[in-house]
């Protein structure tokens, strides 16, 4: 994954969260429907954004790992 100089808004994060949303583990839904209630620091938002992106043309190995890193911050904010 590639790292980008861009800042990504909570709402970049929702659309593309909205985007991918049918390429992910359906128990993964309201983790982020809590996220998108709260504020996030800008290192998170971006983190978030870029696990999302492109997420339905990464390999399946790189989709787990991509799930892993989100659960973990989801569940850690």
């Amino acid at each position: 994954m590639s790292e980008c100089k861009l800042d990504h808004t909570q709402e970049d994060v929702q659309n593309k969260f909205e985007q991918q949303r049918g390429f992910l583990p359906e128990d993964m839904h309201p983790l982020f429907q809590s996220f998108f209630q709260q504020e996030h620091t800008q290192d998170i938002l971006n983190e978030v954004f870029h696990l999302l992106k492109k997420f339905d043309l990464a390999s399946e190995e790189e989709q787990t790992e991509r799930v892993n890193r989100l659960y973990l911050v989801l569940k850690n904010v």
